[in-house]
């Protein structure tokens, strides 16, 4: 294993050795990655902690989620866009930068018009696909998790209390 791996596999035992259920810690996992391809930029960490203090999941387990897999938010940014215009039957929006920035200073109160629009069928193609992903998700990591914490040698139960020197 790679040093990184090693570190990551270290950091997710601790969480278990918290009391945290392999359950619990695949759904906030997942849930952290879903909600880190939310495409709004820069709002994924605020989302993730609304989220989790919401349904009482573990805060660092749902923003590790939300780290590692934070570069899915660019490259899914397009097909989301791609699939909400799809959906709401809305025009395609040109996306080449020289054409973009014409319009900005053309009509820079038409260019804003047309970059929300853009980014809110980018939010409505995510709401399509987030749940299946988080449940997809959810599903593979359940048994991985389960081999961690059987090759940890087991979480401690709910009642255990851990005492830290």
């Amino acid at each position: 294993m790679t040093s990184r791996t090693e570190s990551l596999t270290a950091r997710l035992l601790q969480l278990l050795r918290q009391g945290l259920t392999p359950e619990k810690l695949a759904l906030s996992l997942a849930l952290g990655a879903g909600l880190s391809c939310f495409p709004v930029f820069g709002a994924t960490t605020l989302l993730c902690t609304a989220v989790a203090l919401g349904f009482r999941l573990n805060l660092p387990a749902i923003q590790v989620g939300n780290y590692l897999a934070l570069p899915l938010q660019l490259a899914l940014f397009i097909p989301f866009l791609r699939l909400g215009e799809w959906l709401v039957r809305a025009q395609r929006m040109a996306l080449s930068p020289p054409q973009l920035l014409a319009l900005a200073k053309a009509a820079p109160s038409e260019a804003v018009r047309i970059l929300l629009s853009g980014q809110w069928h980018a939010i409505v193609g995510w709401a399509v696909v987030a749940p299946e992903m988080v449940l997809l998700l959810t599903f593979l990591l359940r048994p991985l998790m389960r081999l961690l914490v059987a090759r940890a040698g087991g979480a401690p139960k709910r009642n255990d209390i851990i005492v830290r020197p």
